[in-house]
């Protein structure tokens, strides 16, 4: 097996605004695992703001790693024995171990031609996924121009990014007070550590006057007991999101599960098998999932993302990225696999329960990356 690291370089269509960043292009990185005329493609999106990485600590991660792989991994046992005996390594470079993960998954399963799910004993992708509206932090008249866009294609759910500026939240609530006097809507809010104590959260949240389906991260990252008086005090649960990046951190949430829902983001969690392990442990102790994306994602992770959505089940209470080229000057992959009216991707339109791999057909890795390895 031959392992190439590459830097994933496409622009958006729009600058894309949250309190954490603010951002014009992908931050990706991008793998090719190859054995004989057999390749698998991964992706994983590095974010200092979440899980403290860089393409340059993801870059630094795949040279220390990326010997030893070749030469020990040679089956899909031997990749999940690897994961397990490495928790601490990927603990800190989670996207970048993602891409390397993503790529070798996919390379196996070619290899016995068939779809991703079969080698890792899960039924095959097919069916509807419906996803939400993501919208960004914007003054007004772009904000309601982007969600006049989102309602025109049918969209219900909605994610909407807080700003520094109350007054500017107040406006935001206006605007979707209006559009759900016409359509229910089911909205949240990603305040991304927007405050720095209890009483600002709170006092602020009830002044927008709405019954959110829930809050994204509103303190400092891992403030845990701060959250949970957030939600008790606006009765709303709380998305985690930078505050959960490991599946032993749900043993400690089980206790209130009603105040918790657990974004889980495949590149955020460190690949495919921890994501599905997260999604296991939070079904059992029955704290809801959203199975979210970085901003910027390709159709390989929006492809990996769906085999933790199927795995949820009801358990699933939202979906988030599916965005291809919506927000992407191009994509890696043709067709695009991307959401369309009403926020649906429809899995059987692309055949994934039947191709092998992901069942993606990708342009040349050289049409949108430049190489980090040798």
């Amino acid at each position: 097996m031959h392992l190439a690291l590459f830097r994933v370089q496409i622009p958006f269509t729009t600058t894309f605004t949250h309190k954490s960043a603010s951002r014009a292009a992908t931050q990706s990185v991008w793998v090719v695992a190859q054995t004989g005329e057999v390749i698998g493609v991964g992706e994983g999106c590095p974010r200092e703001y979440v899980t403290g990485e860089s393409l340059g600590s993801a870059q630094a991660f795949f040279e220390e790693h990326c010997e030893s792989l070749c030469r020990t991994v040679q089956s899909v046992a031997n990749l999940r024995t690897w994961v397990n005996t490495h928790t601490a390594s990927i603990d800190t470079n989670p996207a970048a171990w993602c891409a390397m993960e993503l790529a070798m998954l996919e390379m196996f399963a070619r290899c016995e031609g068939v779809p991703v799910e079969r080698v890792l004993d899960l039924p095959t992708t097919t069916g509807a996924f419906t996803y939400s509206a993501i919208v960004s932090d914007s003054e007004a008249e772009q904000f309601r121009r982007t969600v006049a866009q989102y309602r025109a294609m049918g969209f219900v759910d909605f994610k909407l990014k807080l700003a520094d500026d109350l007054n500017h939240n107040h406006e935001k609530i206006k605007s979707m007070r209006t559009e759900h006097e016409q359509t229910p809507l089911r909205i949240r809010v990603d305040a991304n550590n927007l405050w720095a104590d209890v009483d600002t959260a709170v006092r602020d949240l009830r002044e927008l006057a709405w019954d959110f389906v829930g809050i994204e991260e509103p303190l400092s990252p891992n403030a845990f007991d701060g959250m949970r008086e957030v939600s008790e005090c606006t009765g709303s649960p709380i998305i985690l999101d930078e505050s959960f990046l490991r599946v032993d951190q749900v043993a400690a949430l089980a206790r209130d599960a009603e105040r918790w829902i657990i974004n889980v983001r495949v590149s955020k969690m460190g690949g495919l098998f921890r994501s599905l392990a997260v999604v296991q442990a939070a079904g059992q102790a029955g704290i809801p999932v959203i199975v979210g994306a970085q901003v910027g994602e390709t159709s390989v992770l929006t492809r990996a993302a769906l085999v933790v959505a199927r795995a949820a089940g009801t358990n699933l209470v939202a979906q988030e990225g599916a965005f291809g080229t919506h927000l992407l000057q191009t994509d890696v992959a043709n067709p695009v696999l991307m959401f369309g009216a009403g926020g649906i991707l429809k899995a059987d339109d692309y055949a994934l329960a039947t191709a092998s791999g992901w069942g993606l057909t990708l342009r040349p890795t050289q049409d949108f990356a430049v190489s980090l390895s040798e």
